[in-house]
């Protein structure tokens, strides 16, 4: 999964020497692995040794030279982690700094210029600053557009990995199809992961995109954008907070959640001047249209996942608070339609939990359609700068994405 950081730049050391080094100095030296790429050259320096190894500490400038014809998709490092290999990349930058403490991968990888030449990319707007990390999000938005519906994308990664930039294929698919300004948008880790002490529960993540979906509705008109007419999309972790988003407005307020016995509200991470939490429920449950949550969770009725959430089993009210089976409106109250997706071949989220949650909307009245998509794995909405990754997008996300642009379209355009 591919996962973005703010890097902390360390001085540059002096060229490295060529001499037989000690022990000690041996030890402190590290493997850096310059990744094979395509459609344009990476330049790093400085050069790596002869044994491809590094002085701890050094700082290196990758440098991205497209072939004609093509652009920057991003360059990158890329560690062991919580996924496997985690690729930290950064978009559509023509130099990078890497400093080098630990084993890695470095490179870049490169697009057609075709993919953005009719949009307008915003990357890290930042919409609030609750912790260590500031929360951000990106905007793609078609060529001179205006008064446009916004869909708002939300990564996964369990929670606790990845941001907003492992979206974009999904973000430049719906862009591309003039219809709607993107926003791709970020939120706090769980847990410590961020390094924020105490850490984060999961609420917050929730009124992190609250907090998005308020700031997006502020500016939404300065990149074209109908701050009244939302629809939300995510996937995995993300297919969660989308759903949540859609179905969880009711509960944007002030009483904090569990603070006081019996409420669980959730105040937005951002709030414009000058409106009050009421103001902001009202708006954003008038303007949320629609969701589309990708192969997600919707119950946290599981043992293994309340440890994970460090949730009280006990606590039942808390548990269902969270979970948006729980939380769908009646459709004589309020109408969020949906549109499901799960692959085949998904190990980790099952059909028999989506189509639990496709029943309660059912039995509340809502219009859903599910659709499982034949052969796909989990993720199939990611991208990262990886040959493997990027095939799979383009065999599954590609076309599932045109087919959850039909839903938007129906929804979103359908009274006009």
């Amino acid at each position: 999964m591919v996962a973005a950081t703010v890097l902390t730049m360390l001085p540059l050391t002096a060229s490295v020497s060529q001499e037989i080094q000690s022990p000690s100095a041996q030890a402190s030296r590290i493997a850096v692995t310059v990744d094979e790429h395509r459609h344009g050259s990476i330049g790093v320096e400085p050069a790596p040794s002869s044994d491809g190894t590094y002085p701890a500490g050094t700082v290196l400038t990758l440098t991205a030279t497209p072939e004609p014809g093509f652009v920057v998709d991003a360059l990158y490092y890329a560690v062991p982690g919580m996924f496997g290999l985690m690729y930290h990349d950064t978009p559509a930058v023509s130099t990078l700094e890497v400093t080098v403490d630990q084993a890695m991968h470095v490179g870049g990888y490169f697009i057609e210029a075709s993919v953005v030449e009719n949009l307008t990319v915003v990357h890290d707007v930042v919409y609030a600053t609750p912790g260590v990390k500031p929360l951000k999000y990106d905007v793609y938005a078609p060529a001179g557009a205006k008064n446009l519906p916004c869909i708002v994308i939300i990564h996964g990664g369990g929670w606790s990995a990845n941001d907003e930039h492992i979206m974009r294929g999904l973000a430049r698919e719906i862009a591309k199809s003039g219809r709607y300004v993107v926003f791709s948008i970020d939120y706090r880790w769980i847990g410590a992961q961020d390094g924020d002490d105490p850490g984060n529960s999961m609420a917050h993540l929730i009124e992190d995109v609250y907090g998005a979906l308020a700031h997006i509705m502020e500016h939404a008109v300065e990149y074209g954008g109908d701050p009244t007419r939302i629809a939300v999309t995510g996937d995995s972790a993300g297919g969660h907070l989308s759903a949540a988003a859609a179905t969880m407005a009711e509960r944007i307020g002030g009483g904090g959640f569990g603070d006081t016995p019996g409420v669980f509200e959730y105040r937005p991470t951002y709030m414009p001047p000058g409106k009050s939490v009421e103001g902001v429920r009202t708006e954003l449950m008038a303007a949320i249209r629609a969701v589309a949550p990708s192969y997600g969770v919707f119950a946290f009725d599981n043992p293994g996942m309340r440890r994970f959430l460090s949730a009280d089993s006990t606590n039942a009210p808390a548990i269902e608070a969270l979970s948006p089976i729980h939380n769908i409106p009646d459709i004589a109250d309020r109408a969020i339609p949906h549109y499901l997706t799960r692959g085949t071949a998904d190990p980790l989220i099952t059909d028999a939990g989506v189509t639990a949650y496709m029943e309660a909307l059912v039995a509340a009245g809502q219009t859903v359609e599910y659709v499982q998509i034949g052969g796909a794995n989990h993720a199939f909405f990611d991208w990262k700068p990886n040959d493997e990754v990027v095939e799979t997008f383009n065999r599954y996300g590609v076309y599932h994405a045109q087919q959850m642009l039909h839903f938007f379209d129906a929804v979103l355009y359908g009274e006009e």
